[in-house]
């Protein structure tokens, strides 16, 4: 088997030899040339950073969706789900956490009393309003390095391989 960890490696059997033992030992090659190990490393590392910097109590998930119900107000929650790429227990479980907290409320509609209409409450659009200024903060500490062309690309690869990964499980 062919292992790519080459172009990517942290120092290999030269680095190994002066492992500093208070940072640990790096990661083997073989699983830095695993897109999925790669993409499961930053994603803690991400939401490491957002419990830190962001809001320990708002996860990104709710963020999303406060920020998804704030673009497109009045939306049914079935809909909304898909948007901010949550399945349907995920966004009803979401949408009750938000609910409690004062956050959103669900209306029904008179037409169809099936379907939960969401909006932001007053509170809900100030913890967006003070969220989303540290959530951009983190996104710029996310980039540093890359200038916006860079960022701008690199974005755009990401979102083309979210899309592929999930064509693979779509149903």
């Amino acid at each position: 088997m062919a292992c790519l960890a080459g172009a990517v490696s942290t120092g290999g059997a030269a680095g190994r030899a002066g492992i500093d033992s208070s940072k640990g030992l790096p990661p083997p090659e073989e699983l830095l040339a695993a897109p999925g190990y790669v993409a499961r490393r930053m994603h803690q590392a991400y939401t490491a950073a957002w419990v830190r910097l962001v809001d320990p109590v708002l996860t990104g998930p709710q963020f999303a969706v406060l920020t998804a119900v704030n673009a497109y107000p009045g939306v049914e929650q079935g809909s909304l789900g898909s948007s901010v790429a949550l399945d349907r227990s995920t966004m009803a479980s979401i949408v009750r956490r938000l609910e409690d907290r004062g956050l959103i409320v669900r209306e029904r509609p008179p037409e169809d009393g099936r379907k939960r209409l969401l909006y932001l409450t007053p509170e809900g659009e100030n913890t967006l309003r003070e969220t989303d200024k540290k959530a951009r903060d983190l996104d710029k500490l996310l980039m540093q390095g890359y200038d916006r062309a860079e960022q701008i690309a690199l974005l755009r690869r990401l979102t083309a391989l979210t899309e592929h990964w999930e064509s693979l499980v779509d149903d």
